[in-house]
């Protein structure tokens, strides 16, 4: 096995990271928020939060270091058009995912706080879960297109 070869792995198991994790929280959340049990939707988006910081931000965090040295190792530049375009919508991902995580805490938050005085969902609650599922929409397409321009390389 070549250097190259592990972390073009690497790179790729990032990627998988990156999609399964928030295709599976993207599902989740909205199977606890159709529900509308103020308890159902705490317990879920209080994992989600735990899934997010420990799986995504990791994947999130080793994706340009590893990129990088495929980079270097492969003697590809900035001026490829694929790596630019996947840097921007990389970094266009990250302005929709970085909101995201602090609306699930909200949302979390707010679900325990229905529970605990045995309330209904405040009506913040679903401003902020329509707001997460709009900004769930360009994150996620984001990620996608980085998928194709990897695979693919257009040039």
């Amino acid at each position: 096995m070549t250097l190259y070869f592990a972390i073009k792995y690497l790179h790729v198991l990032g990627s998988i990271v990156i999609l399964g994790t928030g295709t599976g929280i993207a599902f989740f959340m909205l199977m606890a928020h159709r529900s509308g049990e103020a308890a159902f939707i705490a317990r879920t988006a209080s994992t989600v939060v735990i899934a997010d910081m420990l799986f995504t931000l990791t994947a999130v965090l080793l994706q340009p270091i590893t990129g990088g040295f495929l980079m270097m190792l492969s003697s590809t530049g900035f001026s490829e058009l694929w790596i630019s375009a996947s840097l921007g919508l990389y970094a266009s991902a990250g302005l929709f995912w970085v909101p995201v995580i602090f609306m699930q805490i909200e949302m979390r938050d707010l679900a325990r706080a229905a529970v605990a005085e045995n309330a209904a969902l405040p009506p913040r609650y679903f401003v902020l879960f329509r707001r997460w599922f709009l900004f769930g929409i360009p994150g996620f397409g984001s990620v996608m297109a980085i998928l194709w321009l990897m695979i693919a390389k257009p040039v």
